[in-house]
């Protein structure tokens, strides 16, 4: 079986239905001996910012010398980039390698497709023998499936009103269940989080007797920088490769955690691992610039909460340039009305598109949306031709085309473009 066929087969096995539960994920790990086990781990969970925070969480211990596993998702363009060791992605003979050796497991039992995914993320960690692995959660945190790993430290970045349908309707009921990743005597570091939900999360961590340390009161941010305290006193951190301020939010969680965790952890190598996250971990669609000339930028704004994050960046530059133009396409659980309100003020133009996805939502939806907004909208069933015609045209060197929403979305366009 080649790597393709491998890939869509585990594909196939229902990858964008959530199917919360551990059990299935251990039955799976015991069977491949339990590799969870054979690594010291640092666990993120949150509504928005685990990416990016599990990404400088291993871009400083990389620079610091260690051998550090990343796993995240979803993938962009390639499935190889949810698995990746000081920044290189997994092989295609490696994963082969391990459903080759499961397959008739995998057609027994009929694990999911994170279910899998997680499971070979670990043995791949363990075989290749890390000193950290670095794991963000899918869905939630107390059912997903990497909630069987026993950390060193656990990260709760955001939380934010996702997955409703699933999660629960209020900040209460989604505190609770990514508050879920908090084990027992483990610390726990929480990002700037609503007021219901940190109740939530104080009160699972007190029963837990886990030290719980919020980040709001241990950091300070600014325009270009931000200072986190560290050891009684203010440090000055800057971030060169990413922008937006809600990035020193996370690069703060990640430095705060690994200051719990690593005795002697040095200036410059931290700084050092900021500036290089985006090397280090292959970090990709968080306000993207994709080009330079003709400005074009991704953003896997995929929530109202990433949206709100994306416009406070935009709008910073938004001025300069004489027409702006929108791609935009997101899954029809989240808030979308809301979400292309906070969007309207800073385009000219708006062009529906449809993700790749059961949970897509469909374009004329969107379309009646952005319309009842007074947007200026036109649906599109092939939105790389747009960016391609963009590219092309001599008149857009002082225009911007932003390509903003689900993560799904920017992949299979990221995909066709460098295809082409």
């Amino acid at each position: 079986m080649n790597i393709d066929l491998a890939l869509e087969k585990i594909f196939s096995l229902k990858q964008f239905h959530v199917k919360l539960g551990l059990e299935k994920t251990i039955h799976l790990l015991n069977h491949i001996g339990n590799p969870q086990n054979e690594f010291k781990s640092i666990h993120v969970a949150g509504s928005n910012g685990k990416g990016s925070t599990c990404s400088f969480i291993a871009s400083i211990l990389q620079e610091h010398g260690f051998k550090v596993g990343l796993y995240t998702s979803p993938h962009f363009v390639r499935f190889n980039e949810r698995i990746r060791i000081n920044g290189n992605e997994i092989s295609d003979s490696e994963i082969l390698k391990f459903l080759n050796a499961n397959k008739k497991f995998i057609d027994k039992e009929q694990p999911t497709f994170f279910e899998i995914t997680t499971a070979l993320a670990f043995q791949y960690f363990a075989k290749q023998k890390v000193d950290f692995a670095v794991i963000e959660t899918g869905l939630g945190g107390r059912l997903d499936s990497t909630n069987v790993i026993n950390p060193l430290i656990s990260i709760i970045t955001s939380i934010s009103l996702e997955h409703t349908n699933i999660l629960g309707n209020s900040y209460s009921k989604i505190a609770f269940e990514k508050a879920g990743i908090i084990k027992n005597r483990i610390p726990i570091v929480i990002g700037k989080i609503p007021k219901s939900a940190k109740n939530v999360i104080s009160k699972i961590a007190n029963e837990k007797k886990s030290i719980l340390i919020d980040i709001q009161d241990e950091i300070k941010v600014y325009k270009n920088h931000f200072t986190l305290k560290t050891k009684n006193e203010f440090i000055k951190f800057e971030i060169k490769n990413l922008s937006g301020t809600h990035q020193y939010y996370n690069a703060g969680l990640a430095i705060k955690s690994l200051e719990k965790i690593i005795p002697k952890l040095e200036f410059k190598e931290i700084q050092i691992g900021l500036d290089n996250v985006i090397i280090n971990s292959g970090l990709q669609c968080r306000y993207e610039r994709f080009s330079e000339n003709p400005q074009v930028i991704f953003d896997s704004a995929h929530n109202l909460e990433g949206v709100k994050s994306f416009v406070k960046q935009f709008k910073k530059e938004f001025l300069s340039f004489k027409n702006r133009k929108l791609i935009y396409g997101a899954l029809n659980d989240k808030d979308n009305e809301k979400m292309l309100s906070q969007l309207k003020p800073y385009f000219d133009k708006v062009f529906i598109t449809e993700v790749n996805n059961e949970r897509g939502e469909k374009a004329n939806v969107l379309s009646v949306i952005a319309k009842s907004l007074n947007m200026d909208v036109s649906i599109s069933k092939y939105p790389e031709k747009i960016i391609a015609k963009f590219f092309n045209s001599r008149n857009n060197s002082d225009n911007c085309l932003v390509v903003l929403g689900s993560m799904y979305l920017l992949g299979e366009i990221k995909l066709k473009l460098l295809k082409k």
